[in-house]
């Protein structure tokens, strides 16, 4: 059984899955408060499906980018239970796990999340042999900047407020916006892509596993 975790940005989620079926997912909005709910809800989704912590064998974390606390909480709460559990952990990137939620297509795609002072943090994908994969690094950059960049059809996926929503938009042409429902991510997507790890026996050292950061110097604020 894995347990994966989300903690990148305020939207917070929770999966268990098996390899053959999504157990149970959570997704929700955290109002900063990573500390007090992660540990609590983790505790409520394993209840709710009747699995003990010791049926776990596989944990899966979030590594951003995202906020720096944020991140750090999470990684902080799944590298304890790796450790206290002796089971091995698996961490993907986050826009790794909202690409791979989307539908394939011809057009490349920018998937985005908040980061912090007007700018997001964005990576370019593109379908290579029957799924995403991304041809660059995150960069920062704000919507302005982002829609200056789009002179094709470009599909658009994850967090976005009703303004950098409403900017892209204007780009109706080329910024094929993904609907809200579409950009929520989801920890199942990272939850599949870990359970295809550690069925490589890819797995990751929990002491030395970070989050990402886009630039150190400018790590994202909460």
């Amino acid at each position: 059984m894995l347990l994966a975790v989300d903690t990148s940005t305020q939207m917070m989620g929770l999966a268990l899955y098996d390899g053959t079926e999504v157990r149970a997912e959570s997704v929700w909005q955290t109002h900063s408060h990573h500390t007090v709910e992660l540990a609590p809800a983790i505790d409520e989704l394993l209840r709710h499906t009747a699995i003990k912590p010791a049926e776990l064998t596989v944990l899966a974390c979030a590594l951003g980018p995202g906020s720096f606390t944020s991140l750090r909480i999470g990684l902080a709460v799944v590298k304890g239970l790796a450790l206290s559990l002796h089971i091995p952990i698996i961490g993907i990137p986050t826009l790794d796990f909202l690409a791979a939620a989307q539908p394939l297509s011809e057009m490349p795609m920018l998937a985005l999340l908040p980061a912090g002072r007007g700018r997001m943090a964005v990576v370019h994908y593109t379908v290579v042999d029957g799924s995403w994969k991304s041809q660059d690094k995150p960069g920062i950059m704000t919507a302005e900047e982002l829609s200056d960049g789009i002179h094709s059809p470009t599909y658009i996926c994850g967090e976005m407020n009703p303004e950098e929503r409403q900017h892209l938009g204007r780009k109706w042409k080329n910024a094929i916006l993904a609907s809200p429902a579409q950009c929520v991510r989801r920890p199942a997507f990272l939850a599949e892509l870990a359970w295809k790890r550690w069925e490589a026996h890819d797995v990751d050292e929990p002491v030395s596993l970070a989050p990402i950061y886009v630039h150190v110097a400018e790590a994202i604020p909460d």
